[in-house]
């Protein structure tokens, strides 16, 4: 409460939106994106308010405003366009109009009838005030303006005129008394990415298995990769922990606890004595034969994605030289990784509340600044969920200071809250559960979880069918309908998502039993695979990209809505795009081995049809093309030939010429 009357303020602004945990954390876009701001602005009375959104990049000096629009009930609406990337911020400011209140009052009793001349004369002196204070464009015509309505000899028609005068209204609206404005209790804050970290197509492989045979690959064979990556319209080729791996408790096939002497071990298990994070593995080749692969897919039109584990081997030069940033066991030996029943032996965790954790802290960072200063601008993290959460809010912070369009990917599969908090503390995508979602409601419920609530704020989610660590139980012997189904789901529901390849488009169905992973696990041994097979779905995958590419709709979540059908095994969804006016109509069969009919009940102002209206629409999968009619109608589709629709509104326009065409 105010101590003393000078304290008193009238304007309450307050329900500033959109705001994560009241502005401890900041919400995400990406450059070019509008934020929309809505903000609860009221008075005691009923003067005039005014009210402006400020927004800047963090750091400027000056704010940019845009004048905030009344909704009705006091709610009040701006927006910007976020325009560099880097953090920004923003938050609202409202004040008393009280010439605006002024004007209102003398106007309503000039239509009562009543006198106005005092009211005049009080005007004059608001003018006269307003104008010491204006700038100097404006300063001249306010004082003439005082004169008038201050001259009581004067015409009062023509002093009321004075008071309609669009000239004069917008001299005092650049001239704003502010000297009482009330504003936000708290300043808000943007993180502004790249366009890439709102929409991606992510491509994962093992360079090791891009050698000829059984033989093990180098980023020389792995370059040969990155045409096909690139042809399938992937923008991200990601590769799993590239350096070193130790030999101590190798893993071998299928995590066995004996390896053979020619078995590569695990990428997970980093560092040996030829070095550690900031080396790589010397039967890939040199660090001048990555900067090389790193060259091939900028001219591929690539970003090559590195995935940093903050983990060591017992082999890692950081065992030996910094023992003190582990956790030692009675015995004296290290703490191996444990998740029960899982045990990780060759695998030895970062102790991150150790006496010494400033310059544990301190190294780990720099090994993302390492691979930044290579060019390297996005990094899947693996596990982030098993480190602090200061040591992330801190360690992002750090890095994204120095190379503001760094992109991190959470690979943490853990509960919804702690997936939310990494999120928010600063990570740019994230894994989710899409991989265990298979039925239409439970799709539904978390897709509008992620999409329209505040989680759409801070959480941009990240689709993958499969991961070298997971193979879904419901993919295990699945046919080719099934994992066509799970690639559109995963490229069309979400606008970033991923491929775990070849092992998907290959149809890698065989689970290692009580594990959730293939057999024959990538992990821990080279593969060979025949990307020329018949079978593959890469022509499918190529067209799936190259639809995201051509339709902005799909490009991203916000405007995800899903669609009424009488068939629980059909899912019907569509995005558009408002800029440009792309719609996408998307209907799924979610039953892998069966046909399913149904009737699908749309929803035409989401889709832009009217409720009598014929259209056409044209099926970019099938290249089929039907005539439909109003909000309901009839699909079909049989997983065996193509599990999906990925529609293409068009509506029918009559021409001058009388003839009808599709628009």
């Amino acid at each position: 409460m105010p101590d003393q009357p000078d304290d008193w303020r009238r304007v309450v602004v307050s329900r500033v939106r959109p705001e994560v945990e009241a502005g401890r954390f900041p919400i995400k876009r990406v450059v070019g994106e509008s934020v929309e701001v809505v903000a609860d602005v009221f008075l005691d009375g009923h003067d005039v308010l005014r009210a402006v959104l400020l927004h800047r990049p963090l750091g400027a000096s000056r704010w940019s405003e845009v004048a905030l629009e009344p909704q009705g009930n006091d709610r009040w609406q701006a927006s910007f366009v976020v325009g560099s990337i880097g953090r920004h911020e923003y938050t609202v400011e409202a004040w008393v109009d009280d010439l605006a209140s002024w004007r209102s009052g003398v106007l309503r009793k000039v239509e009562a009838g009543e006198s106005v001349e005092i009211d005049l004369q009080v005007g004059a002196d608001l003018l006269r005030e307003r104008g010491e204070a204006a700038e100097s464009r404006d300063r001249e015509a306010l004082r003439f303006a005082a004169g008038v309505l201050g001259d009581a000899d004067s015409d009062l028609q023509e002093r009321l005129a004075l008071l309609r005068d669009p000239v004069l209204r917008a001299q005092l609206d650049r001239n704003p008394d502010r000297r009482r404005a009330e504003r936000y209790a708290r300043t808000l804050q943007i993180v502004v990415d790249p366009p890439l970290a709102r929409c991606s197509a992510w491509y994962e492989f093992f360079p090791r298995s891009t050698g000829p045979g059984n033989r093990h690959g180098t980023f020389r064979d792995a370059v040969a990769m990155l045409d096909y990556v690139a042809d399938a319209g992937f923008d991200i080729v990601y590769l799993p922990p590239i350096h070193p791996i130790g030999r101590s408790h190798r893993k071998g096939p299928n995590n066995t606890l004996e390896a053979g002497p020619d078995d590569p071990g695990s990428p997970w298990a980093i560092g040996a004595a030829e070095g550690g994070h900031k080396s790589v593995h010397p039967e890939l080749g040199t660090l001048q034969d990555f900067d090389a692969f790193v060259s091939s897919a900028d001219e591929s039109g690539l970003e090559v994605a590195l995935d940093i584990a903050l983990q060591c081997s017992p082999d890692h030069p950081y065992v030996h030289e910094h023992p003190e940033w582990f956790r030692k066991r009675p015995d004296g030996s290290i703490q191996y990784a444990e998740n029960p029943p899982k045990k990780y032996q060759d695998i030895c965790p970062f102790d991150f509340e150790c006496d010494s954790r400033a310059a544990l802290w301190d190294e780990l960072a720099s090994i993302f600044e390492f691979w930044c200063e290579r060019g390297i601008r996005v990094f899947r993290v693996d596990n982030p969920h098993t480190k602090p959460f200061a040591f992330w809010e801190w360690c992002i912070a750090r890095v994204k200071a120095l190379y503001p369009a760094t992109i991190f990917l959470s690979e943490a599969f853990t509960r919804p809250k702690v997936m939310y908090r990494l999120a928010k503390l600063g990570f740019s995508q994230s894994y989710t559960y899409f991989s265990w979602r298979r039925h239409r409601q439970e799709l539904v419920d978390y897709m509008e979880e992620l999409t329209r609530t505040e989680v759409a704020e801070f959480f941009r989610p990240n689709f993958w069918p499969t991961t070298p660590d997971i193979l879904p139980d419901d993919l295990w012997g699945a046919g080719r309908g099934a994992f066509v189904t799970r690639l559109v789901l995963a490229a069309l529901l979400s606008a970033n998502y991923g491929i775990y390849g070849p092992a998907f488009e290959l149809l890698d169905n065989t689970g290692r039993p009580g594990s959730g992973e293939h057999l024959d696990n990538e992990k821990y041994q080279i593969k060979d695979w025949d990307l020329d097979r018949q079978d593959s779905l890469r022509p499918t995958m190529r067209k799936l990209n190259r639809i995201r590419r051509e339709h902005p709709a799909l490009q991203r979540n916000d405007t995800l809505r899903f669609h009424d059908c009488d068939n629980p095994s059909l899912l019907c969804f569509s995005k558009e795009d408002p800029e440009s006016g792309d719609v996408v109509l998307v209907v799924v069969n979610l039953d892998y081995h069966h046909r399913h009919s149904g009737w699908i009940d749309l929803d035409p102002e989401t889709i832009g049809v009217d409720e009598t209206e014929s259209y056409q629409v044209h099926d970019l999968l099938g290249h089929e093309r039907f005539s439909w009619c109003g909000r309901r109608n009839y699909v079909e589709l049989d997983p065996q030939v193509m599990p999906a629709h990925v529609f293409l509104i068009r509506r029918f326009v009559r021409r001058e010429q009388d003839f009808d065409y599709f628009a």
